[in-house]
């Protein structure tokens, strides 16, 4: 989808003359003075407005003003005669993000200075969304050994194209957000933002405010309208990760604008039409919700017009190991450390492991290895999994006894017992020596001990 452009200028020439150059780039609206550029702005999101400063009735800065108000994230650029460079100043000031002056030099002047607005309009409100989720980054392929992940892809490339509401479903952790992102690059939105909210990490009355927005007043603390991701991701696509966990009557209104592409914001009254695709996520089973009464039925069959189910890390054990690999050259290359390798003893712990916490897991367990690891090559015992390897007996391996009178450590990977493994990876490191053990892990002894008799470590007597 294209910018959407809004031009406003009393001279039906002007107008002509702007539209003709920006219209095979961009969608571009015109109105032909300030008042009805409100009513314009009141109705739909612009990704920009081209104002001239001096109109009857309002000045160009006169309505830049009422957007600081309104729709405080739109940019604008003003249109000033030659010489008025203080007038120019003056727009800037207001919130005007860069001036021309009239008559126009040239058309391609016009084209640079539109795009580079349109750039800085994607590092809008930081506060509401960050600057990686607006400008869509992705990595430039996606692993997928095993078959039923390139199914998974080959579902996402031909639904891609289409305008069509996605719904991923799977366990945590097996990757809806990356698949979600490879439908986004190869839609024909791919240009413009892709934008993600989590359901389940807000109350229901801040998610609400989080997709729509508010205006200035709408509850304590609101003290200017803020656009919501709705609005943020116009044109392109918006991420529901853990829809399910959205509250009854908040799905009631996403269903309105999934239906009708348009909404009022928290404590508004105007209704403001956008253009989004929805890509929606959950791990819960959707059909044991619907009848659980978690998740409207209405809501569930707009949301899964084209499911996409993907697998745990489990059953697509054979794109375990590249998946593993992949993970030590990223994790080493953005820690800026050469890239080190998998013990044979590791990949088959690593292969064995059941992945509970699917991909995610396996990412952080990589990086826990690269951190731990002392050589060039990531052994087993750096790995804090539960998996023990048949006839593993090294006083290193974390799986195994390190003091004869412990007793056999398993290790889950949760953060407590990323805490534990570290330390009974030093322990097995220095042979048992909890003195030398404190020192490398930057711990008091009596730290140390404390944590030791915490995870039930301390010898039977």
């Amino acid at each position: 989808m294209s910018p959407t452009v809004l031009i406003v200028d009393d001279e039906a020439a002007q107008r002509q003359l702007l539209r003709a150059v920006l219209e095979s780039d961009y969608d571009v609206v015109t109105a032909a003075d300030g008042n009805e550029a409100m009513q314009l702005l009141e109705k739909r999101a612009f990704d920009l407005v081209i104002t001239d400063e001096r109109m009857p009735n309002m000045t160009g800065s006169e309505l830049i003003g009422w957007a600081q108000e309104h729709v405080p994230e739109t940019p604008f650029i003003v249109l000033t005669a030659h010489g008025s460079i203080e007038t120019a100043v003056q727009a800037i000031k207001l919130g005007a993000s860069d001036y021309l002056t009239k008559p126009l030099g040239s058309p391609e002047e016009l084209r640079l200075v539109v795009a580079k607005a349109l750039r800085g309009r994607r590092l809008v409100d930081g506060s509401l969304v960050q600057q990686a989720e607006i400008e869509a980054r992705f990595p430039d392929d996606i692993v997928a050994k095993s078959d039923a992940m390139k199914g998974v892809l080959t579902l996402a490339g031909q639904v891609a194209p289409q305008p069509t509401t996605v719904l991923l479903t799977g366990e945590s952790g097996t990757g809806k957000e990356v698949v979600a992102r490879f439908i986004h690059r190869r839609s024909q939105r791919s240009e413009m933002p892709f934008v993600a909210v989590n359901c389940a990490a807000l109350t229901e009355t801040l998610l609400e405010s989080e997709l729509f927005g508010h205006e200035r007043g709408a509850f304590t603390g609101a003290t200017q309208s803020r656009r919501g991701r709705f609005e943020l991701a116009n044109g392109g696509t918006l991420f529901l990760d853990e829809v399910g966990e959205m509250g009854t009557s908040l799905q009631t209104k996403l269903l309105r604008v999934l239906q009708e592409q348009e909404f009022e914001r928290v404590g508004g009254t105007r209704t403001i039409s956008v253009d989004v695709r929805v890509i929606a996520a959950t791990n819960r089973d959707p059909d044991a919700a619907v009848k659980a009464g978690d998740l409207r039925a209405d809501l569930y069959y707009r949301l899964s017009v084209f499911p996409i189910h993907i697998p745990p890390l489990r059953l697509r054990r054979e794109g375990v190991l590249p998946l593993a690999e992949h993970f030590v050259a990223e994790i080493s290359t953005r820690m800026g450390q050469q890239s080190k390798t998998l013990s044979a003893e590791a990949v088959e712990r690593i292969c064995a492991h059941d992945w509970p916490g699917n991909v995610r897991e396996l990412q952080n367990a990589i990086e826990r290895a690269l951190i731990v690891s002392r050589g060039q090559e990531i052994l087993a015992s750096d790995l804090p999994l539960t998996t023990q390897l048949p006839n593993s007996t090294g006083p290193g391996d974390a799986a195994t006894t390190l003091d004869p009178a412990l007793g056999a450590v398993s290790l889950p990977a949760t953060l407590a017992e990323i805490e534990k493994n570290a330390i009974l990876s030093a322990l097995g490191r220095h042979d048992g020596d909890r003195r030398a053990t404190a020192q490398e892990l930057g711990i008091s002894l009596r730290t140390l001990q404390y944590r030791l008799k915490e995870y039930g470590l301390t010898k039977r007597r």
